[in-house]
């Protein structure tokens, strides 16, 4: 399945057809889910763009990275294209995948009550997102409610028995690998919570990354039981990979091709995930 926000042309469509033999499907991004909305000032936000370009902020100058940004937060999950289905894995340019997967990962998804997977967790550009926590704050006193019997705030904060109060440590899950329930994003709690962040223009004033709004959203709205780590999903997304460590049950068998011992362990989320129940930790280093 592909979005654009201008028409594929058939040769490209054929191009990719030709690659698989699975059902493909193509479809139009619509202004109003890669636009504007009416109560974003354009003259401000282009400001802010500038100001963020002379930081140095990464992607600070784009205005289509925040587009997609805000695509991929809020309107992926209610597309015509995805309306007919409950899970989604999300592929991107360029990467690898390291590893054989004898099994669906959505069947497995669904028998265990997982709704969020990822591969790799890092720390966002402090820069990036300076007034999210504290929107997410104002939701949540808005709707104490939503927050999950088992949530696992201690994976964003260093102080979780007071929830929000001590601040965002800035880790999250890095989304451009996702394997998740299309039905969590598109309830109550993730789409009222977006809707606020929408209003609050983030995505434009600021840069805003789906990440950290799928992130928290996983962390305050879900169990931690319901949140994955697929550690036996080697994987590559320049400039970070993640290999399982294992070698009896990855790397002895040929079941993965990477190299443990050439991957540094990205430390203080590997030391988070173990809090998520995590047996095999994150591994990530500049490829």
């Amino acid at each position: 399945m592909a979005h654009t926000d201008e028409p594929f042309s058939e040769e490209f469509k054929a191009g990719v057809k030709k690659m698989t033999r699975s059902e493909v499907r193509f479809g139009y991004i619509p202004p109003e889910m890669w636009g504007y909305p009416d109560w974003i000032d354009q003259d401000y936000a282009a400001k802010q763009r500038k100001k963020m370009t002379d930081e140095g902020v990464i992607y600070g100058w784009s205005e289509s990275y925040r587009h997609m940004c805000r695509f991929q937060s809020g309107f992926f999950w209610r597309h015509n294209l995805t309306m007919d289905l409950d899970f989604y894995w999300r592929v991107e340019p360029g990467i690898k995948l390291f590893c054989d997967l004898d099994y669906d990962p959505f069947v497995f998804m669904q028998l265990n009550d997982k709704k969020y997977g990822f591969t790799i967790s890092l720390h966002e550009y402090v820069a990036t997102i300076p007034t999210l926590w504290d929107e997410t704050k104002k939701f949540m006193k808005a709707h104490p409610d939503y927050l999950a019997k088992d949530h696992a705030l201690h994976f964003m904060t260093d102080e979780p028995e007071r929830l929000l109060e001590p601040g965002y440590n800035m880790c999250h899950f890095w989304s451009n690998f996702e394997i998740a329930d299309l039905r969590f994003w598109r309830g109550q709690q993730y789409t009222e919570y977006f809707d606020h962040l929408d209003k609050a223009g983030g995505f434009f004033y600021e840069r805003w990354g789906d990440a950290p709004v799928h992130s928290i959203a996983a962390v305050l709205f879900l169990n931690r039981s319901q949140i994955h780590h697929f550690n036996d999903i080697g994987y590559y997304h320049g400039p970070w990979t993640h290999c399982p460590k294992n070698r009896g049950l990855f790397h002895d068998n040929g079941k993965c091709l990477c190299n443990p011992e050439d991957v540094r362990t990205h430390a203080h989320p590997v030391r988070r995930l173990r809090q998520l129940h995590v047996h095999e930790g994150v591994v990530a280093h500049l490829h």
